[in-house]
């Protein structure tokens, strides 16, 4: 029996349907075939360049079609797909490349070398397992420290396979860039169905709509922070009647903005995701309850198991979890236990066996679909001179679940606004890990024995 294999996806859809356009980027387009032609050259370039199975490939780009021939040629010789973040500073960057420890990096540049000296024909076909590890996406932890989700073939296929139950065929729009992992989950479950996806070049109402007016898009997925920038545009140019699915998910959904998307896309239906890049999705809630039980992120996705401990954190089971950590065995052991995945959020179940989350057991910040650790961003807003104690904390947010608030205590006869902090954090930071808001306080509340951060108490002042 063949094994559940993320190369496989392209090669079955070129075989299937050649002529067909896999996807596109403001007028470009490229088919099944012709992206087929791409990744077997790519193959060959890379295998004369020391990939091979089990060798980590880093891709850190912008959103370009090429990268997809990338992505599936190393599927394809059984190597490691590791897509990181082109816009992290050099001083993040580091931990993640050394972690990593790749056989090679490929940016921009050095994809337009590999692609104009690649070779004709195939490789030998590598043996290649679907327990196999098939990406790594690095997220941050409470420290800081950069974590390497492990996710294998059959974890990847899987989950593919889960979410292309009851997608209606058609063009799908992808709002997130190239080192997400939605960036790569939603567009695998499009090729599946032998489906074009839709790329922006950035996560605007414009191009949004643009791409679902241009291309005749079904399916558009967007975090409630991006689908509030959309609703509040003019798309009165546009012809949106095309769109039968609206979904969105990561963070908090008000009932007016789900209200929202129904007024503005009246031909769709909306369903809401929870889920993290270790667990893939966790729970739906489908669109006939989307309006009748607001604040819910539904029952337990398809082929997952869910269940609350003492403390009500959420703990997840499924077939397609993480492997776990990459080369950090105390935080897998920790994340995973007796084969439950601890997601750190704090949640309530109702009568309906519905699931709500009410809060985290963990400092970390979910805002907009990434995750930020309060300690990384600390240290670096402690560093200016203006400021003489800091701390962050997730404030609740409707549109970004939560934001980066920061909390500073002025050194005496300083000023300092959340322009000017934010440009301090130029260079340092990811601009996802800005602060956007900004709080000035008298002192940081901090435990008495370890001076740790209380940042609930923060959250309760703002």
């Amino acid at each position: 029996m063949r094994e559940l294999l993320v190369g496989d996806v392209l090669w079955n859809s070129a075989a299937r349907t050649p002529a067909r356009v896999a996807a596109s980027l403001e007028g470009q387009q490229v088919t099944f075939s012709e992206l087929a032609v791409t990744t077997a050259g790519l193959c060959r370039s890379l295998s004369a360049r020391g990939v091979t199975s089990g060798a980590r490939v880093v891709w850190q780009g912008e959103t370009r079609l090429d990268a997809i021939a990338l992505s599936m040629a190393v599927a394809s010789l059984g190597a490691v797909f590791v897509p990181v973040n082109p816009r992290l500073s050099a001083e993040e960057a580091g931990p993640v490349l050394d972690l990593a420890d790749p056989v090679l990096v490929v940016d921009s540049a050095a994809l337009d070398e590999l692609l104009a000296t690649r070779r004709s024909g195939g490789v030998d076909d590598p043996a290649v397992r679907e327990t196999d590890t098939q990406v790594i996406f690095f997220t941050s932890g409470s420290t800081g420290r950069p974590k390497g989700v492990e996710l294998s073939h059959r974890a990847v296929m899987l989950r593919s396979l889960t979410d292309a139950t009851g997608v209606p065929a058609g063009p799908a729009v992808c709002m997130f860039p190239s080192f997400h992992m939605a960036g790569w989950q939603g567009p695998n479950t499009a090729w599946l169905c032998s489906d074009e996806v839709v790329y922006v070049p950035r996560a605007d109402a414009e191009p949004l709509l643009e791409a679902v007016h241009a291309r005749r898009a079904a399916k558009f997925y967007a975090i409630p922070a991006v689908w509030r920038r959309v609703l509040d545009a003019d798309r009165s140019p546009y012809d949106l009647t095309c769109v039968r699915q609206a979904d969105t998910g990561t963070s908090a959904t008000t009932p007016d903005l789900l209200q929202g998307i129904r007024d503005a896309f009246p031909t769709s239906t909306t369903s809401i995701m929870y889920g993290s890049t270790e667990v893939g999705g966790a729970c739906r809630l489908p669109p006939d309850d989307v309006l009748r039980k607001p604040g819910s992120v539904g029952p337990p996705a398809l082929g997952v198991h869910v269940r609350l401990d003492d403390s009500g954190e959420l703990l997840v089971r499924s077939p397609f979890l993480m492997t776990g950590y990459f080369r950090d065995p105390d935080a897998t052991a920790a994340a995973l236990v007796d084969g439950w995945y601890h997601t750190g959020d704090l949640a309530e179940r109702d009568e309906d066996g519905y699931y709500s989350i009410v809060g985290r057991a963990k400092d970390i910040i979910r805002t907009g679909g990434e995750t930020v650790a309060p300690a990384e961003v600390d240290s670096v807003l402690i560093a200016h001179p203006s400021i003489a104690d800091a701390a962050v904390a997730g404030v609740p947010d409707d549109d970004w679940g939560e934001v980066v608030t920061a909390f500073v205590v002025l050194r005496p006869g300083a000023d300092l606004d959340l322009q000017q902090l934010r440009a301090f954090c130029d260079g340092r930071l990811a601009t996802f890990k800005h602060p956007r808001r900004m709080v000035v306080v008298e002192e940081i509340p901090r435990t008495g024995a370890t001076r740790q951060v209380q940042r609930r108490l923060l959250v309760g002042r703002a």
